[in-house]
């Protein structure tokens, strides 16, 4: 399918780290013709995805992507909330918007705030690298993964589902569900694992020490490998997602208080463990 039959022959990505110069590749890959815009706002990004051929144009300017078709935010969540109501302003009338956050209440609030809701579909693929960057990016990076999308109730159906083809050519499997239960889900199972490995880390570092994290076994490696994001993205998330991950933190700390207070006795241990170990072959 070319990029004119997919109705995205030239194709806008706001922000050029991993996810957007994932998108960007990928793209290249589902349409070799299709041009490829990018901005982001530092200058050495911009410089370095026009030196690896990874867009076609870029600059620090929100006008660079004032002609394209689809304009796909994949700046931290705070960044693409603050910057959609600019875009939706200069986009072409029949442009199309979506973005790539992992809270999703947020970036509709600001679509209706914009005016822009019957033109945007909220959007979230659930692929990732060990470390983050453009030098990371790849077009396979959402081959077989989903990608989340959330439309507003005033989203016109033809276009979501022009985004849902969008997403499957670029390899992901598109799947739509409401913004509240995305960010509910999300707390669950991406925002508090995010949490609880850093503050794992954290403790366990003070209190082993170099020489002691010398002595860790994989286990530790293994439970802790989210501890290297970074904290300026997740920041973000988690301000925009803090009701949802609060509940899921006092979840967690109810039970972590529980089995402390049964540490001599290991009981609660034991079904914890047993309930654990069914809930993780269910994740396998």
């Amino acid at each position: 399918m070319s990029g004119d039959e997919a109705g995205f022959s030239r194709v806008g990505i706001a922000g050029l780290g991993l996810i957007g110069g994932s998108v960007a590749l990928a793209v290249r890959r589902a349409w070799p013709g299709a041009v490829v815009a990018g901005m982001d706002l530092d200058e050495e990004v911009v410089r370095d995805a026009l030196a690896r051929g990874v867009v076609d144009r870029a600059s620090t300017k929100l006008a660079s992507l004032d002609d394209v078709d689809l304009i796909v935010q994949a700046a931290p969540v705070g960044a693409n909330a603050a910057l959609l109501p600019a875009l939706a302003r200069r986009a072409r009338e029949d442009a199309l918007l979506t973005d790539a956050g992992s809270t999703k209440r947020d970036i509709l609030a600001a679509a209706r705030w914009a005016g822009a809701e019957r033109q945007f579909v909220g959007g979230h693929p659930l692929a990732g690298a060990a470390e983050g960057g453009l030098a990371h990016a790849s077009a396979s990076l959402f081959d077989g993964r989903p990608w989340l999308l959330t439309p507003g109730p005033d989203t016109p159906p033809p276009v979501v589902s022009r985004v849902e083809q969008f997403v499957g050519a670029l390899g992901a499997v598109p799947r739509t569900l409401e913004a509240t239960e995305h960010d509910r889900l999300m707390a669950a199972v991406s925002h508090l694992p995010q949490i609880v490995a850093s503050a794992l880390m954290e403790v366990a570092g003070e209190l082993a020490g170099e020489e002691g994290l010398a002595l860790a076994g994989k286990g530790l490696a293994d439970t802790t490998r989210l501890a290297s994001s970074p904290a300026g993205v997740w920041r973000d998330v988690c301000a925009a997602n803090a009701d949802c991950l609060s509940l899921a933190l006092r979840r967690l700390i109810d039970e972590l208080e529980a089995l402390r207070d049964d540490l001599p006795h290991g009981d609660r241990l034991a079904e914890v463990f047993q309930r654990a170990r069914a809930w993780r072959q269910q994740l396998r």
